[in-house]
């Protein structure tokens, strides 16, 4: 019997990994001889390389970077050296929660740093760089990222422009010669869930720049700079990409992705799953575990457990989803789905503080529970 555990975190209680490890150990509480293989799941956002190179072949990689504000700061990204595979997070050197609620300023912050993990990894020799572009703190409409990577930029009187960030309304020239050079056959793929485009309402400026520090009064100014630069990149590549869906992800760095490196932009949980292997793996198992902090209608929109289930019946695969909770709405829901069946922690209107703190060892002994119930010797039921 191989079990697969695949959860995400539950938001205030556990991370994906810390939630595997409780899974692994109701499962081998009731018996320790079933094989379980762990692999947290992940979506391009914060605590994305934790969870990848937690029982992988990936390896984590240091490297001399800067945080949103230009400052010195160790970071690094995960590496498989024999598929030649590097997975950046933004959040490591371009993230929001580097900084102190005092020092969030679009206008100053930069996505370079992870430009420079970028670079780093092409120097290493990655042929194939997915990056995960949830949680950063800019909308530099990723000018930064380029300015990592070599890229130049000057304004009207052809003086260098340093953190172009709250600049881009000065920026009159680009200058690509100073660009890294890139391996023949590099492929550049986006991990998000975001799909806004670069300009308009529900663009980066509009949508992203007030949770990232931008006052309402600031955002004309900052869109009428971002569209100039849109401008710019098309006049200078030939190419216009910010109506291309995505684009606004991550203030902007998905239009520089798109635009400067022809990256692929897909859902963060399919690109996960099939750069470290969670589709083989599912195939490959008996049964799958997956699960979240609360099961409800915003779990059926293809984020994180109910991916992990899509992919499972496919396969033909039986899946039991854990909930910190789960709401009558999705209970009801889950009941078309052939070889799912979910589980909660506590009931809608249980005690969530207790829940939270209990979170890992409720899952652990709930996971004992259920497997005493599974009739291992005839495969599943319940």
């Amino acid at each position: 019997m191989k079990i697969m555990l695949a959860p995400d975190s539950f938001k205030g209680s556990m991370t994906s990994i810390e939630a595997a490890e409780a899974m692994r150990k109701g499962i081998h509480r009731y018996d320790e001889l079933i094989e379980v293989v762990s692999f947290p799941l992940a979506d391009g956002g914060e605590g994305t390389l934790e969870a990848l190179t937690y029982g992988t072949e990936m390896k984590k990689v240091e490297a001399d970077t800067i945080d949103p504000l230009g400052r010195p700061m160790t970071g690094w990204y995960a590496y498989d050296a024999d598929r030649s595979l590097a997975v950046i997070e933004t959040a490591i050197a371009s993230g929001l929660t580097l900084l102190e609620e005092e020092e969030r300023n679009p206008l100053l912050a930069s996505t370079e740093g992870t430009g420079i993990l970028f670079k780093d990894a092409v120097e290493r020799g990655a042929t194939e760089i997915v990056i995960g572009i949830g949680g950063s703190a800019t909308v530099d409409g990723g000018t930064g990222f380029l300015q990592g990577i070599g890229i130049r930029f000057y304004d009207e009187n052809d003086q260098l422009l340093h953190r172009v960030g709250g600049q881009l309304n000065r920026i009159r020239r680009m200058d690509l010669s100073g660009m890294i050079p890139l391996p023949e056959g590099l492929t550049v793929k986006v991990a998000s869930d975001v799909t806004n485009r670069l300009l308009g309402k529900e663009g980066a400026v509009y949508v992203f720049g007030p949770q990232k520090g931008l006052e309402q009064d600031e955002l004309p100014e900052f869109e009428a700079g971002m569209a100039g630069f849109a401008d710019l990149a098309a006049k200078t590549l030939g190419t216009d990409h910010r109506e291309s869906p995505g684009s606004g992800a991550a203030g902007g760095l998905g239009f520089a992705l798109q635009a400067f490196l022809g990256a692929e932009l897909r859902r963060g949980f399919d690109m996960i799953a099939e750069s470290v292997g969670i589709i083989e793996a599912i195939h490959n198992a008996d049964l799958i575990m997956s699960g979240e902090g609360k099961l409800d209608e915003q779990t059926l929109f293809g984020k994180g457990p109910i991916g992990v289930a899509t992919i499972a019946a496919d396969a033909g695969k039986p899946v039991l989803l854990f909930g910190g909770m789960r709401t009558r709405s999705f209970d009801e829901k889950i009941r078309d789905w052939d070889h799912v069946v979910s589980y909660s922690l506590i009931s809608e209107n249980g005690n969530v503080t207790e829940l939270m703190a209990e979170g890992a060892a409720r899952l652990e002994d709930e996971v004992y529970r259920v497997m005493k119930t599974i009739d291992i010797g005839r495969g599943w039921g319940s």
